[in-house]
């Protein structure tokens, strides 16, 4: 029987690597608000599956049902997020009994949320991927698309073959721009002053 694969991210944002897991013989469990179909390339159909879940993230008991029915009792083996940080708790909370034991995990967050990888329970490996604002390559450009597919695909790779929790950064934070401060030396001698009596 296929593994099963649950991704957790808004219609579309982590298509491509859906797509990629589906071509190598994945059911893929897609819940989102607004469907959007898997591309598939090439003539041959590929050997797993996507399946589109209609659900909201701020009902999480309602989509882990709507999940689990669409598994059917399966387990989940493998689960991918990419969730508002105001949805992630709840969420993930929801779909856990979903999970077997030995189902690794890859976590998509923004590098603004948090710069510390959160302590893993035992027993469930996440890969944690922080993105940032521009290109690893170029930093006048904003973190693309492919860019971010490359890497949850790595990291992916790195969850299924076993490897212990780590972070991934994606990008970099945007540079801040250094804004001079005022040059101070000169001035005083420029004001004037006021005469004070002496003392006594």
């Amino acid at each position: 029987m296929a593994p099963t694969a649950l991704v957790l991210a808004g219609a579309g944002m982590l298509s491509d690597v859906a797509r990629a897991l589906v071509g190598d013989g994945w059911h893929v469990v897609l819940p989102s608000r607004r469907y959007s179909p898997v591309p598939v390339e090439g003539d041959v159909p590929p050997s797993g599956r996507a399946v589109w879940v209609e659900a909201h993230w701020d009902q999480p008991g309602e989509l882990a049902r709507r999940v689990a029915k669409t598994v059917d009792g399966e387990a989940v083996d493998l689960l991918v997020t990419w969730l508002h940080d105001a949805y992630r708790a709840p969420v993930l909370e929801a779909v856990k009994p979903l999970l077997s034991s030995t189902a690794p995990a890859v976590e998509v967050r923004s590098m603004t949320e948090t710069a510390t990888v959160p302590e893993q329970p035992a027993g469930r490996p996440t890969q944690y991927v922080f993105l940032g604002d521009v290109s690893a390559f170029d930093d006048t450009r904003p973190l693309g698309q492919a860019e971010i597919v490359a890497g949850v695909r790595a990291a992916v790779e790195q969850a299924l073959a076993g490897a212990p929790s780590a972070r991934h950064d994606i990008g970099h934070r945007r540079p801040r721009l250094s804004v001079p401060r005022p040059r101070v030396h000169g001035i005083v001698g420029a004001l004037p002053r006021r005469a004070f009596p002496a003392a006594g």
